[in-house]
Order: structure tokens, then C-alpha cells, then sequence
């Protein structure tokens, strides 16, 4: 994967919190495996996020930062100048990657899309869904519109869980949780129950979607133009899309609960899908890049 050569990279979608801890609140557990909303239960596990809820109460706490938290963008808009320091900073290459997905989104979806800040922080955050530590796992949260990240994320997909990784993979991983902010603006994630779980639940349909919406994505993203009438990102490789399917493979419940977790696969705690469904909504959305593709919820075969 490489971004462009040329033009100034606009780091204004992320709010760099890297330090100013703020994790008060409720504790989570280790391994990414759950979070709990401050106003509705909203569960977050790995790559996850976008349980229901989110109403105007949800949303009116904790808007934007937390007590005693502050966002000092200061010295990444100083080491992100250029669009080509996306090609050797992992911290500007995620920049680039929020400024190319909400660009598609916002031409995609027109008038109905809002931007979403990411937010990077270390160790633990205060968001509106309650507090979070870096165990959570990459989430969105709906009661603030905010996509939460601890970029130490990305080594341990590799360390962890084995992953391949690359920047591609780490483009996936945000494109997946924007595809949760998608989803909240159109109201998909009211329709669920996130108390539910299993192989058909709606949460399981929720994660697939997000998948298929972060395939979409990347089946415009060479083409995609930012304000300057260019895209930001000039060549995805096969490689790159391979990367994101073992990425894929290694975050479905089956492979967690079986090499991460106890040894056992339980389906009927299934949340985010298995590892071949993962691997297949992603690939929907990439062949065909359209979201209309992506409607998990209007089908009996989910894979």
C-alpha cells in the first residue's frame, strides 16, 4: 500500500490524546472481550463496537473529551505534514487512511454522512461509552461518534494473534470501525440487541456488515479523491488484500475462543462472526464495492 507523493495531509480528523490518561470509570477486561456503556450495554470486543443504543440521552454525556483529558495534536500535525510521510509513519498512514474513508463515505453517502473524529490514546481513555483501556481492542463508541484507538493495537495483531500485518492491514482495522459510524448514522445499530449473541445474532450481523463496508472502502480507495481532487492512496496490491483476509481469519470468534481463548469453539457466544465469514463479507464489499452488497441483515446465508 502506498500513499501519494505529494500535498499536505490534514491530520484534523484525529484527536491525539496520547498521554493524557482519563480511564476513570468502568473497568474492562483483558483481551478486548468487553466494554460497558455508561447510558445502554453496548458491547465492544476486537475489531467491534457498534452495539446499539446511542440515543439523544446516550449522546448527550461525555460528549468529546473526558474529565481532566485533552487532545494535543500539536505534534502530529508537526511530524504529518506531507502526504508522504504516510509512507514511513504508522501514526500519519492511519491519518491518511481517516481523511480517504470518510472522503468515500462522505461522496458515497452525500448530506447523510458526518465526519467522526478517531481519537489515539495510550493505556486507557474516557469516552462516552464509559472508560476503556488499550485491552478493548480498537471500538467505536455511539454515544460520542468517536472511533478510540490505542495504535499498539497493530503489533499485537502480529504478536497475538499472529497476523501478517502491514499498513493495508491497519487501513482494514479503521475502515471496519468507521463502517460502525456508518452504520450508527443510518440507524442499522438500533435494529440490535447486543445482549444477543450466536451465529445469526444481530451483533454477528452488525461486525459482517462492518466488514463488507470496509471492503467497499478499499474497492475505491486509488480513486477516491480528497479535497485536492486526488486520492491519497495510489496502489493497493494482492498482497495488501491478502494481508487483510489473514487478518480477517484471525479475528473471527472461532479462532479466538479456540487459540486465544479457551480451547473450545462456542458458537452460541459468537459476536463478531468466524473467521471464514469475516474473511467472506470483506470480499464482498471489495469485488463489488458497493454497500448495497453489504446488507447482512436481508440474508439467511451469512457464510
Amino acid at each position: 500500500m502506498r500513499f501519494r507523493e505529494s500535498g499536505r495531509l490534514d491530520t484534523s480528523g484525529v484527536q491525539d490524546r496520547r498521554g493524557a490518561g482519563g480511564g476513570r470509570g468502568l473497568a474492562v477486561g483483558g483481551g478486548g472481550l468487553g466494554l460497558v456503556g455508561l447510558v445502554v450495554v453496548v458491547l465492544f470486543q476486537v475489531l467491534g463496537g457498534g452495539g446499539g443504543g446511542g440515543g439523544a440521552a446516550a449522546t448527550s454525556v461525555l460528549q468529546g473529551l473526558g474529565s481532566g483529558q485533552t487532545a494535543d495534536n500539536g505534534a502530529l500535525e508537526q511530524s504529518c505534514d506531507e502526504v508522504a510521510d504516510a509512507n514511513t509513519s504508522v501514526d500519519c498512514a492511519v491519518a491518511a487512511d481517516i481523511d480517504s474513508i470518510q472522503d468515500y463515505w462522505g461522496q458515497t453517502l452525500g448530506g447523510s454522512y458526518r465526519p467522526a473524529d478517531t481519537v489515539f490514546f495510550s493505556g486507557s481513555v474516557q469516552t462516552g461509552c464509559g472508560g476503556a483501556t488499550s485491552g478493548s481492542g480498537p471500538f467505536y463508541c455511539p454515544a460520542d461518534q468517536l472511533v478510540y484507538i490505542d495504535l499498539s493495537f497493530f503489533d499485537d495483531l502480529q504478536t497475538r494473534f499472529g497476523a501478517e500485518g502491514g499498513a493495508f492491514v491497519n487501513a482494514y482495522v479503521i475502515a471496519h470501525e468507521y463502517g460502525h459510524h456508518v452504520q450508527n448514522l443510518l440507524g442499522t445499530n438500533q435494529q440490535v440487541d447486543p445482549r444477543e449473541s450466536g451465529p445469526t445474532s444481530g451483533s454477528v450481523r452488525l461486525e459482517l456488515q462492518a466488514d463488507c463496508y470496509a471492503g467497499t472502502w478499499a474497492n475505491h480507495a486509488e480513486t477516491v479523491p480528497d479535497e485536492t481532487g486526488q486520492p491519497l492512496i495510489v496502489d493497493i496490491t494482492d498482497d495488501d488484500i491478502s494481508r487483510a483476509l489473514d487478518t480477517a481469519g484471525r479475528i473471527g470468534d472461532d479462532f479466538i475462543q479456540e487459540n486465544l481463548g479457551s480451547g473450545t469453539v462456542d458458537e452460541g457466544s459468537f459476536t463478531h462472526g468466524s473467521s471464514e465469514q469475516r474473511q467472506r463479507w470483506f470480499s464482498t464489499g471489495y469485488s463489488t464495492g458497493d454497500p448495497n452488497q453489504c446488507d447482512t441483515f436481508g440474508t439467511d446465508d451469512l457464510g
